[in-house]
């Protein structure tokens, strides 16, 4: 008798086999210049080719495989357009363009994951992206490109802790600062907002550029300084950790917590933005693969779930811990200092 179970098959372990291939795709297509070609019409492979000084036989690969993965499509006239999301998301010079990520693939990705199976074995990553004397060059040249990924994220979290106008100076501290996204909704919000940027000195020159780019660095003051060793400061209505936990371990973390209570006045409020798994780490997937990134690219690194954030915030001396729901790979989480 026939059984109704559905039969076995290695298709999804083929498919994954073939992970690696859709960013590198993606990676070379924007940085060759087919997607910000395209977007101003459709054209045909040789077009593509002459135009970006590329070959056909390479440019039919790339653009035949963006067709597949809906990117492009192509007519019965051989030539091919964006899909509407291709041209939102992956034109450079747009304000939505989120390809800029991609562009770190090869280069700056890859070569640690590259060396995974040592990782796992020893528990120590190939060159650790947390430490100044090997990450202040890799961030320099990152966090431009995080900035569009948490844009819309950082004015939800604006919105949910900056009163609207504020009554008085109200003061931020944005902590391993990057782009400084993060600390930009606060000060995009109110001329009132008065922001502090700690980072590595190579990464504060992108800090900068941001904060010229929207026209608010007389609301800035940049700080030179390592997370780990540098003052606070204290009576910050804000400090922000926004993607910083997940590169510093659990004690790491912890400490930094302590000094986040520290440096904000009574009823301030801490903010941590991040990649947190289920309590049973069964799930999304997305904070599962992120933990194996910070086992390649730090020396502590980990992701961490809402419960442990929670624990560790409340053993910090915070309360009223709160999730926001906001653009990003997972909600925002708040805690005030208590009054008094």
């Amino acid at each position: 008798m026939a059984s109704d179970a559905p039969k076995l098959s290695p298709a999804r372990i083929l498919q994954i086999s073939w992970g690696y291939a859709p960013p590198l795709i993606l990676e070379a297509a924007i940085t060759l210049g087919f997607l910000d070609l395209l977007d101003a019409g459709p054209l045909p492979i040789e077009e593509v080719a002459t135009r970006t000084g590329c070959s056909v036989r390479g440019a039919r690969a790339i653009l035949n495989a963006l067709v597949g993965f809906q990117f492009l499509t192509r007519g019965d006239d051989d030539r091919f357009a964006l899909t509407e999301e291709a041209s939102t998301f992956l034109v450079r010079g747009k304000p939505t363009f989120y390809g800029g990520f991609l562009l770190h693939t090869s280069r700056q990705a890859l070569p640690n994951w590259m060396q995974l199976k040592d990782a796992v074995r020893t528990g120590r990553p190939p060159t650790a992206a947390n430490q100044q004397e090997t990450g202040e060059a890799f961030f320099q040249e990152f966090v431009a490109d995080l900035l569009t990924l948490n844009f819309r994220a950082a004015e939800v979290l604006a919105s949910a802790v900056l009163p609207v106008p504020p009554d008085r100076p109200f003061r931020v501290l944005d902590i391993a600062a990057g782009s400084g996204v993060w600390s930009l909704g606060f000060v995009r919000r109110s001329p009132l907002v008065e922001a502090t940027a700690l980072d590595w000195e190579g990464v504060l020159d992108i800090t900068r550029a941001t904060a010229e780019r929207f026209g608010v660095t007389s609301q800035y003051r940049f700080v030179p300084g390592d997370l780990r060793t540098a003052a606070f400061g204290e009576d910050f209505d804000a400090v922000i950790l926004g993607h910083i936990l997940h590169s510093e371990g659990a004690a790491g973390s912890r400490e930094l917590l302590t000094k986040a209570f520290a440096a904000l006045r009574p009823g301030g409020t801490v903010v941590i933005a991040e990649f947190n798994p289920d309590d049973d780490r069964r799930g999304p997937l997305l904070p599962l693969l992120f933990a194996v990134n910070m086992l390649v690219n730090t020396d502590m690194g980990d992701t961490f779930t809402v419960a442990e954030l929670r624990t560790w915030l409340e053993a910090a001396g915070f309360a009223d811990v709160r999730a926001v729901e906001a653009p990003a790979p997972s909600p925002l989480l708040l805690a005030r200092r208590p009054m008094g």
